[in-house]
């Protein structure tokens, strides 16, 4: 279940349990539920939600996700970031080599497959006749919740601003 703060921002996913104690306690209320599902007690019948917005605004702090290879991996969608293919083993790469003054860096470093990184070498992208596919940048909270979820209900494509 995707949970929303008081202003429609995504903080997290729960599961079904905690969503209903949410809405059972009053913390939260239900924005979207899922068709021909509930949750049946003796006596009564609850919709199954699949997003819940809290009652009250909380201040999430900043989050910060680590650089890591399996976090690049997952921000470049396990796809080379050159060719495109995610078929092959895959590496990461510095878009400006570390002999050149590149950083490690979440704007510095992509996804790669092994045969256009052994491309590339120690040299840029336009040195070695490459083209990103994207831009790198560092990822908010937003994306990685995309990335994390693997699949999803629709009705939170809005909200994860997946239009």
């Amino acid at each position: 279940m995707l949970v929303l703060n008081q202003n429609y921002e995504p903080t997290s996913v729960c599961n079904v349990q905690k969503a209903i104690i949410l809405l059972f306690l009053g913390k939260a209320e239900l924005i979207e539920a899922f068709e021909r599902k509930a949750i049946r007690s003796v006596n009564s019948r609850m919709p199954y939600p699949s997003i819940v917005r809290l009652s009250s605004y909380v201040h999430i702090p900043f989050k910060k996700i680590i650089l890591s290879r399996k976090n690049i991996l997952r921000r470049d969608g396990h796809r080379c970031q050159y060719c495109g293919r995610s078929d092959v083993t895959l590496t990461v790469d510095h878009v400006i080599p570390k002999a050149h003054g590149g950083e490690e860096t979440w704007e510095n470093l992509v996804c790669a497959c092994v045969t256009c990184n052994n491309r590339k070498g120690d040299r840029t992208p336009e040195e070695s006749n490459l083209k990103l596919m994207r831009k790198p940048l560092r990822p908010n909270h937003v994306t990685f919740l995309r990335h994390f979820m693997g699949s999803f209900d629709d009705r939170w494509k809005p909200y994860l601003f997946m239009h």
